[in-house]
């Protein structure tokens, strides 16, 4: 290993290898920039070269995140830590990923929380439709839970890419990959209202390619998505959050007959088995069925 390298310098150049070999998104390129820098300081703190770092000190370095941070957490910075690795090990600054060498940190993944349809009726029938903002929100949110949308895949959708005739919308999901997503009834009629009426009365004349805009007329961004989230949550009483809706959604799918491998479609996932973790949801949800209305049984079992 050469005692010249910076460790600084090289956490940039696997940020911009990231982006322009690896394809990442900018959003997956950020996170783990994000956690390979925390790991690049605690270097430095410690006073550690590059040619310092070796399976102790990894495995140092690990214990103390146990120490303030879940295993969620940690298994994060694991996978941001080892794609930096492998860049090391390309750049035959290692020999091997010593990452790898470590073990991941067992988790057990809680499962989502879900809203029951009537919960999620409660939270968009408080949104004040009054005024085009309001018109707005009732069709974003409408729009997440009917297809399924990621907060980022709801605000970086484009107007050319809403069709009202087959009731799909095409969106561009982690990693830009994109993929056609069906909208029901409900999401449709507030979704041509926004459209046709609200949206032109906020932009004028002004052309913007964004379905979803704020007062300004620029595009509504994810924070700002999550803060007006924020405001319905304590208006309606219903605690969730934007992500809930998607959760939702998968859910009541399934629980209403609809198979895996369709639901993973619609959702974006790349892996089933990021799918599967709603049917356990509905496995608990048919369990609580159960209990309310056998409860005899259940006492004599």
């Amino acid at each position: 290993m050469s005692a010249s390298v910076n460790l600084d310098s090289l956490l940039d150049s696997f940020y911009n290898d990231l982006l322009t070999v690896e394809g990442k998104s900018f959003l997956t390129a950020e996170t783990y920039r994000l956690s390979v820098n925390v790991f690049v300081v605690w270097c430095s703190e410690n006073n550690l070269q590059f040619e310092d770092i070796n399976v102790r000190v990894l495995n140092k370095y690990f214990a103390e995140r146990h120490l303030s941070f879940d295993a969620l957490t940690v298994a994060k910075d694991m996978s941001a830590l080892r794609a930096f690795g492998n860049y090391v090990v390309r750049l035959k600054l290692w020999q091997e990923n010593l990452f790898l060498l470590l073990e991941r940190p067992e988790m057990h993944r809680a499962l989502p929380r879900v809203l029951s349809v009537e919960q999620v009726e409660a939270l968009l029938s408080s949104i004040d439709i009054s005024d085009p903002l309001g018109i707005r929100d009732r069709s974003l949110f409408e729009l997440i839970y009917s297809s399924g949308l990621r907060i980022s895949e709801a605000s970086g959708l484009l107007l050319q890419n809403v069709h009202f005739e087959e009731s799909v919308i095409w969106v561009t999901g982690k990693g830009n990959k994109e993929r056609m997503v069906p909208f029901g009834g409900e999401a449709a009629v507030w979704l041509k209202k926004w459209i046709y009426e609200a949206r032109p009365e906020i932009l004028k004349n002004r052309v913007v390619p964004w379905v979803y805009v704020n007062y300004k007329g620029n595009q509504y961004s994810r924070k700002g998505i999550w803060k007006r989230f924020q405001n319905l949550e304590t208006l309606s009483g219903v605690e969730a959050k934007v992500h809930t809706l998607r959760h939702s959604f998968a859910t009541h799918l399934l629980a209403g007959g609809a198979d895996l491998r369709s639901v993973q479609e619609l959702l974006g996932h790349s892996d089933l088995a990021t799918t599967q973790i709603y049917t356990h949801i509905s496995n608990e949800e048919m369990q609580l069925y159960h209990d309310e209305y056998f409860p005899k049984r259940n006492k004599d079992v």
